[in-house]
């Protein structure tokens, strides 16, 4: 760890991933409450073609990237907000159109060669020049600042988007600011996990972090831990395994998601076989039923033949023998 931490790239590649888990899952998650998780592909592919046009006018392909993929944010939420297609069909017109028009142009650059069209597509942390590193740090505090003043607005528009408008929110305008984010999003994950895997990295940790909270603040929390160990861990492992950084991130990320998954399943269960049920239960219990009422945390136990029983959805859980709990 010493000795990569020695090495100036990799001090940059860290940053650049740190950037990149903060700035994508904090996107992301309004992407998710809207449903429209797969826009980062869709941004991802047309910014590819911003990067040819960069590569094949000799301008820095970060900027160019950033203005074909707001282009296209702004493009996909004018379609389909106006109600002649669905933003679906809007999404796919600018995935296929954006990598068709990319590669095409980079074919036509001698500046670049298949090994540098690898680069944008799955990403090349290990290139990230501190010029980069600057870029992508203003990218990511534009990002996070105005993540964080929007956030309650976002989640109204992205939990109910008619009740919002009728409660007289500029619907159209927050759409649109969360639209340019998803695109300064996708220009900052570039370098880190490419253009094919950025939505990938905006939605994985949100999906985690959904499992993990029972808020949608702590979910966005969850999710920018995620986020940041998945990026930054992603890179130390493909330092130390030598496989491609991009691919190594994400494999983490849904590792993670699995592994969360599957304890989440596995506690469920434990729950549901710890959960004693009074095995024959023909009485209904209440107010009036003869039976002495005992307060029992935030709910109230009914005495039942020296047991303590209680209402649960359409059976009675069995909560002990009176003798051995007081009334409280």
């Amino acid at each position: 760890m010493t000795e990569m931490l020695d090495l100036a790239f990799m001090r940059q590649a860290l940053l650049a991933a740190l950037l990149a888990g903060i700035a994508a899952p904090l996107v992301g998650t309004f992407l998710v409450q809207r449903r429209m998780s797969l826009i980062g592909d869709g941004m991802g592919h047309v910014a590819l073609a911003g990067v040819a046009v960069g590569i094949l006018t000799g301008q820095q392909p970060v900027f160019t990237a950033l203005l074909a993929a707001v282009a296209a944010g702004v493009a996909i939420e004018l379609i389909r907000t106006s109600g002649r297609t669905s933003g679906d069909v809007a999404l796919a017109v600018m995935f296929y159109g954006g990598i068709a028009l990319g590669v095409v142009l980079i074919a036509k650059s001698t500046a670049t060669s298949p090994a540098n069209l690898t680069a944008y597509l799955f990403g090349a942390i290990l290139t990230t020049s501190s010029g980069d590193l600057l870029v992508l740090a203003v990218l990511a505090v534009v990002v996070l600042v105005t993540t964080v003043l929007l956030r309650p607005r976002f989640f109204a528009v992205a939990n109910d988007e008619e009740y919002a408008r009728a409660a007289g929110m500029p619907v159209m305008a927050y759409n649109l600011v969360l639209a340019v984010l998803t695109a300064v999003t996708v220009v900052v994950s570039m370098r880190v996990v490419g253009l094919l895997l950025i939505s990938a990295l905006m939605i994985i940790p949100n999906a985690t972090a959904q499992l993990l909270a029972h808020s949608f603040a702590a979910s966005v929390r969850w999710a920018v831990l995620l986020g940041v160990l998945c990026s930054v861990g992603g890179v130390v492992v493909s330092y130390q395994a030598e496989t491609p950084s991009g691919g190594t991130i994400v494999l983490l990320a849904i590792a993670a998601f699995l592994l969360v998954n599957v304890g989440a399943t596995v506690l469920a269960r434990l729950r549901r076989a710890a959960h004693a049920r009074a095995e024959r239960h023909d009485h209904e219990h209440g107010p009036a039923c003869g039976h002495a009422a005992v307060e029992h945390g935030d709910h109230v136990d009914y005495l039942h033949d020296g047991h303590r029983h209680a209402a649960h959805e359409e059976h009675y859980d069995e909560h002990g023998e009176h003798e051995e709990v007081g009334t409280r």
